[in-house]
């Protein structure tokens, strides 16, 4: 869906330090959490038979020697990081440009994001979500006042039903994810993470091989779907030193970022059911610019839905954290992709900022993915 951004602000860290100064009344400066077991799991090998029939059998387990500082934005307004990015893109607009409203396409937290900022607005919201949205996010958006209209599960089948909306009232786009606005509001938690870790660390870290010191990150990791949140935290910490990666979901081609990086080219469509809903989506184009630029993304990881699982019941009980699928990626990526980790361990990843994007799921929906014996 064609968009203008002449008049939008160039994607660098001053621009994201001015969008959290327009942010910052209407957000929570969510809270940033340390677990020594986790710490303690994450810096132990993996064994050796938990490595059979995977890419990295017969290999020697890496050792990283990890402190993880998890951003919770699953405490966020609305339960998840996309309410920065869209009162950032309402900020933007004047009042003759959203007098007929506004409109966007997604599977539930930037749904409820603009619904909820064009609330404290006034301004009327139309929402297109998958008809296999979950309810709870369903009910949520609507509950925020949003017109909700269906549509299919593609990021496709959803532009086009968005199209029809703008057709029918004039309501204004604003993208889940592809837009300088939305990237430049997302990247704000990048900055909080960076305040918050030197606020945390009273205490020295060992470092014994030349880490950073106290106070500065190595490296952030977080969930890639569309690509606004890994864009914009790219964006803030281009040039600071510190690293930044992505994590997705394999299961049936969820991945595309991955891929993409591998083929060189940006991968257009995505179709999978991954429990990690809100990853569903194919990488934007104006994200791809920023998460294709080695300068500014390292990598991009990728892991199965039982790895998924099993980080999602570690944030559960050991961190006691209420969060949704995608936001157990990154750590899942940490726990269990050998080639994460041997990064980590080549360029000396010690201190590791990982992002837990949102809390939007039910007990429901937990209850489905943890049968009686897991």
């Amino acid at each position: 869906m064609s968009q203008s951004y002449a008049m939008t602000a160039p994607l660098t860290r001053s621009s994201v330090e001015a969008a959290h100064r327009v942010v910052a009344p209407d957000i929570h400066r969510t809270p940033v959490l340390t677990s020594s077991s986790i710490d303690t799991i994450a810096s132990t090998p993996q064994s050796s038979e938990s490595l059979i029939g995977t890419p990295w059998e017969g290999q020697t387990p890496a050792s990283p020697q990890l402190k993880l500082f998890f951003k919770c934005e699953n405490f966020q307004k609305v339960g998840a990081f996309k309410a920065r990015g869209a009162f950032h893109a309402l900020s933007r607009l004047s009042e003759e440009e959203v007098k007929n409203g506004v409109v966007t396409h997604s599977s539930g937290n930037h749904a409820q994001a603009l619904a909820y900022a064009a609330r404290t607005r006034g301004i009327t919201a139309y929402i297109v979500m998958p008809s296999i949205s979950t309810p709870s996010k369903i009910a949520a958006t609507r509950g925020y006042g949003a017109n909700v209209v269906f549509s299919g599960s593609t990021a496709a089948e959803r532009e086009v039903v968005a199209k029809e909306v703008i057709e029918r009232t004039g309501a204004r786009f604003i993208p889940p994810y592809d837009h300088p606005d939305i990237i430049l509001g997302q990247g704000t938690m990048a900055l909080e993470l960076e305040e918050q870790v030197k606020e945390l660390d009273t205490e020295s870290f060992k470092d014994d091989s030349g880490g950073r010191g106290r106070g500065l990150l190595d490296a952030v990791i977080s969930p890639l779907g569309g690509g606004g949140m890994l864009s914009g935290i790219a964006t803030a910490l281009s040039g600071t030193g510190t690293r930044v990666f992505g994590s997705e979901p394999s299961f049936q081609g969820g991945d595309d970022g991955r891929r993409g990086l591998a083929e060189g080219k940006r991968i257009t469509s995505v179709s999978t059911l991954t429990i990690a809903d809100g990853l569903r989506t194919p990488l934007g184009e104006i994200n791809w610019t920023v998460i294709s630029d080695k300068s500014k993304v390292e990598g991009v990881y990728s892991v199965g839905e039982e790895q998924i699982k099993k980080a999602m019941k570690l944030l559960l009980e050991r961190l006691k954290v209420w969060v949704e699928p995608s936001s157990c990626v990154p750590l899942a990526v940490v726990l269990f992709d050998e080639d994460f980790r041997k990064e980590c361990v080549r360029l000396n990843v010690r201190r590791l900022g990982v992002v837990l994007s949102g809390g939007n799921t039910t007990v429901e929906a937990v209850s489905k993915l943890f049968g009686p014996d897991e």
